[in-house]
């Protein structure tokens, strides 16, 4: 998911800024930066080299660049470099002080007055908006894409972010699309967390977990974990389940997820109990080694619990 927060200082501003970009996609490819290449950002990154832009990338891992290297991306050493090369930069990074050292040192190195610059990371909205502050040019990005500004920056970016994704939604000022996402992936971990229980306790009673999995999803229960990522090995031919729970969305980025979801209902003093109570489970896998594992390995973790 992504959205983008750019802070523009008048009406005028904006109007102008519509028009430069509405000239500079209508004229072909354009440079995009993307700093992050894990397995939201390579997906990303490799969607936008489709859509026939010039990447500009960079990663802690030189694999994960030379991946998109080849793939006929140009590869820098730092993110300041980068910023310099290029007329969008994406940032897709894992947590809160990763994102703001990352524009830290792009704004260390100084950066291009025509540079726009999205934040697809997941963090706290809180740090969103303050970094935003510091960097007037951010604009904030979460993958159906939802867009934290104003309503006019909303439209400047829309057209690169349909580079990367289905669903574009404007969620209101900066942070808002920070704040949506976070509470979507609360829901998201919720959810896989009931549907590993109630598959597990299904296929105790003497269930079939295909024919379980086939009523849920033609029921009340059905959700995006039952469709497309079922925890149970063999019910999905398609899902991490099925790869050992390779790949997918990591037990340890769920797990910052709701961190980031816990911290910011103390401070507007939400109750979220299942929400807390699912993070403290995802806390145990990590414990236990899992944090690599896709999300839905929540299910052989409660299979294998005898109490």
């Amino acid at each position: 998911m992504a959205f983008r927060v750019m802070s523009i200082n008048s009406l005028k501003q904006a109007t102008l800024l519509g028009e430069l970009l509405a000239r500079s996609f209508s004229t072909g490819p354009k440079n995009i930066g993307f700093i992050g290449l894990g397995n939201m950002g390579h997906a990303m990154a490799s969607n936008l080299i489709s859509k026939g832009h010039k990447l500009h990338v960079f990663d802690i891992s030189a694999d994960a660049k030379d991946a998109l290297k080849a793939k006929g991306a140009t590869t820098y050493d730092n993110v300041s470099e980068l910023s310099k090369a290029s007329d969008f930069v994406v940032t897709m990074l894992p947590n809160n002080d990763i994102v703001a050292n990352t524009y830290d040192s792009i704004l260390a190195g100084g950066i291009n007055t025509s540079t726009f610059f999205i934040d697809s990371s997941t963090i706290d909205p809180n740090v969103a908006k303050a970094v935003q502050q510091k960097f007037p040019e951010l604009k904030n990005a979460t993958l159906t894409f939802m867009v934290g500004g104003t309503a006019d920056e909303y439209e400047t970016v829309k057209g690169i972010l349909e580079g990367m994704g289905k669903k574009i939604t404007h969620c209101g000022g900066y942070g808002m699309g920070q704040a949506a996402k976070v509470c979507n992936n609360m829901m998201l971990g919720i959810s896989m967390c009931g549907l590993a229980e109630c598959m597990n306790l299904a296929i105790r009673l003497g269930l079939d977990p295909k024919v379980f999995a086939d009523i849920i999803n033609a029921s009340t229960g059905r959700s995006w974990a039952s469709e497309i990522n079922n925890p149970v090995p063999g019910v999905i031919p398609t899902a991490p389940a099925a790869n050992s729970y390779a790949g997918g969305f990591a037990t340890g980025l769920i797990t910052k997820d709701l961190g980031i979801a816990s911290a910011v209902a103390t401070t507007t003093n939400t109750p979220i109990p299942l929400g807390a109570l699912t993070h403290q489970i995802y806390r145990t896998l990590m414990a236990k080694g899992l944090a690599n594992k896709d999300f839905s390995v929540v299910y052989d973790f409660i299979k294998n619990d005898k109490a």
